[in-house]
């Protein structure tokens, strides 16, 4: 971690924009704003600033500021055949960090948590500060990176990111069959980027060479009748985190299940879970930590 002196004048004004006697919070588009539960009243809203700042395709690293939109990221990258982890579902590169959502394709992408090589961040003292490096092969200091994705802006205000970026496979297709065992799908596919289950149909997304993808469609071909299709189905709206002991207890009317990930699309909001002790005391400790007086995102949290 480094609080030394940032010149980027543009991140410099985001900083003193946070120094204010009201609690504060960073609006992206409001894709996923209710995560976490909703703002205290008397919040003042900023903007995180926008931008590719520096993309380095045989580096495989680009960094961004928090209020580029992922479609402007991935526009940038596409035209050197590159892409990241971060969900396209018309969010900021912010937004997508500090909710830590992966993609629907996590399995072939990779993880947004694992994508996060740097990041710099407003601490609630209006201080700006880096955590992390620019570089893949990056494994010195306390890994801030990693616990600020998925904090919801808690721990402090999301300015800029360095990501890793990943090649846009040569080909891609989405098989569907009904009636299949998803588990056995997706142990007879040696990569697939996404295995989705509604209770009765199952889809893959098959990435690679297509020769590789031809192989593969012949090996589910074995299992059931898979038949190429557009894309994934349509997903409910609401995203629930389940791990494995909370699957005898899902109810829903309408759900797709990411499987092997522990991600489910239902149609109703997850219920509320109690939270382990432990887990609650160490969350507690860091928040009276990084932010004492609690101005950062209050009545939200992870």
């Amino acid at each position: 971690m480094s609080t030394l002196a940032v010149t980027d004048e543009v991140l410099v004004e985001f900083a003193r924009q946070t120094v204010t006697n009201s609690p504060i919070a960073v609006e992206g588009n409001r894709t996923r704003w209710d995560v976490g539960g909703p703002l205290a009243n008397g919040v003042q809203l900023l903007k995180a600033p926008t931008g590719v700042v520096e993309y380095q395709p045989a580096e495989m690293t680009v960094q961004v500021r928090a209020g580029t939109t992922v479609a402007e990221l991935h526009k940038v990258l596409a035209e050197h055949g590159q892409r990241t982890s971060l969900p396209e579902r018309g969010g900021t590169v912010g937004g997508a960090v500090a909710v830590g959502e992966n993609h629907l394709e996590v399995l072939g992408r990779g993880s947004v948590r694992n994508a996060v090589l740097q990041v710099r961040y407003v601490a609630a003292d209006g201080q700006l500060v880096t955590g992390g490096g620019p570089v893949v092969k990056n494994v010195s200091g306390f890994n801030l990176p990693k616990l600020i994705a998925g904090s919801l802006g808690v721990l402090g205000s999301i300015v800029e990111v360095v990501l890793r970026t990943n090649p846009i496979p040569a080909a891609s297709r989405w098989l569907q069959a009904t009636g299949v065992d998803p588990g056995a799908v997706r142990n007879a596919v040696l990569a697939p980027s996404a295995v989705l289950w509604d209770g009765d149909t199952t889809w893959v997304h098959l990435e690679g060479h297509l020769p590789d993808l031809d192989a593969e469609t012949s090996v589910l071909g074995d299992l059931a009748g898979f038949e190429e299709v557009q894309g994934p189905p349509a997903l409910p709206p609401h995203r629930w985190l389940v791990r494995p002991q909370d699957v005898s207890g899902f109810s829903a009317d309408r759900f797709v299940a990411s499987v092997g990930v522990g991600t489910i699309w239902a149609d109703k909001p997850q219920p509320a879970r109690p939270q382990d002790p432990a887990v609650a005391a160490v969350a507690q400790r860091a928040k009276a930590l990084f932010d004492p007086t609690g101005r950062l995102n209050p009545g939200r949290s992870r």
